[in-house]
């Protein structure tokens, strides 16, 4: 049975298995990256949950999680372009190598506000890995290390991703689509 939306209809663009196994080459490639070394992951909540869930069962590395989760879009379709630290981290990361887990970059100034705070905290490095891209709304120049997909300017769902906290248990990422 098909998920539905009160205002129209829900369009997969990006199935399961395309997930699935995107997010094991993601895996692979960062585990290459950061072979030998103790990686320190922050995921972006509540959207990357599921992304991080997912990515760290394929990283065989010294790892270690923390979380933080920002604010910038309320309940609506769009970005407010203001950003709000909803909850901080629980450890230092000074020294560490460090990547950010995030589910989209979008219009970027989500992640520029976050890597420009997490910079004046000291890690050795920082690295972002998005499982999705949108760079036709970019306001601000943020480059990600590790890109899931890149995808055209359309309001996504699924997999981590919602609208007013609805339909991130959708296995794949689907289009919103209003009725006429």
């Amino acid at each position: 049975m098909p998920f539905t939306n009160p205002g129209g209809q829900l369009k997969v663009l990006i199935d399961e298995r395309q997930l699935q196994q995107r997010v094991r080459e993601l895996g692979q490639q960062i585990s290459r990256d950061y072979q030998g070394k103790h990686l320190h992951l922050i995921c972006i909540l509540k959207g990357a949950c599921i992304f991080l869930a997912d990515l760290v069962r394929h990283l065989p590395l010294d790892i270690s999680l923390d979380f933080m989760a920002v604010s910038s879009y309320a309940n609506s379709l769009h970005t407010s372009g203001e950003v709000k630290i909803v909850k901080d981290l629980d450890s230092t990361i000074q020294g560490r190598d460090v990547m950010i887990v995030e589910d989209i970059l979008d219009t970027g100034l989500t992640l520029d506000y976050l890597t420009r705070s997490l910079r004046t905290r000291g890690p050795k490095s920082l690295t972002i890995c998005t499982l999705l891209s949108k760079p036709s709304r970019r306001i601000k120049e943020v480059q990600a290390a590790y890109v899931g997909f890149e995808i055209p300017d359309e309001f996504v769902v699924g997999y981590g991703l919602d609208f007013a906290e609805r339909y991130r248990n959708l296995p794949a990422i689907s289009v919103m689509i209003e009725d006429a």
